[in-house]
């Protein structure tokens, strides 16, 4: 008599079921890590814009608190006459950046704010207003990212 070896039908139709609901129960673990990340990712730019903003409005201080324009290693920087915060405009606060990767993030300037949102995700986003030098972080709280961000 020949001895078969193997796997029954029920037994891969268990190990079948059972892989089903693990996918089914860490996909969205997953898929929440990405929004997270993606939220992460827009606190760090909001970090870097906040500080940005501080250090021009610093170095036109420094300055006398003349000009509209203050130089940032090199760069030239539009300021807001007055108030000393980089403009909302790709000469201000993105030129105060000096390093900002336009593959993952885009900005839209409507003075005197100015909207950084992950590219592809338009809510997942924040607002610097070269007014006051207020970076608004409202979108990226925990409460909405999932809304927001995915």
């Amino acid at each position: 008599m020949k001895k078969q070896a193997g796997f029954t039908l029920v037994e891969l139709v268990v190990v079948i079921a059972v892989l089903g609901i693990l996918a089914a129960t860490a996909l969205p673990r997953f898929v929440n890590v990405q929004a997270n990340a993606r939220a992460a990712s827009m606190n760090g730019l909001a970090a870097s814009v906040r500080s940005a903003g501080n250090m021009a409005r610093a170095a036109w201080i420094a300055a006398g608190q003349q000009g509209a324009q203050v130089p940032m290693d090199g760069v030239n920087v539009d300021i807001v006459a007055g108030v000393g915060y980089p403009t909302s405009a790709a000469g201000g606060i993105q030129a105060a950046l000096q390093n900002f990767d336009g593959n993952s993030y885009a900005v839209a300037y409507a003075a005197p704010v100015a909207t950084f949102n992950a590219v592809g995700f338009a809510n997942c986003s924040f607002t610097y207003n070269a007014n006051t030098g207020v970076v608004n972080t409202a979108n990226l709280q925990p409460a909405v990212v999932a809304a927001n961000c995915n």
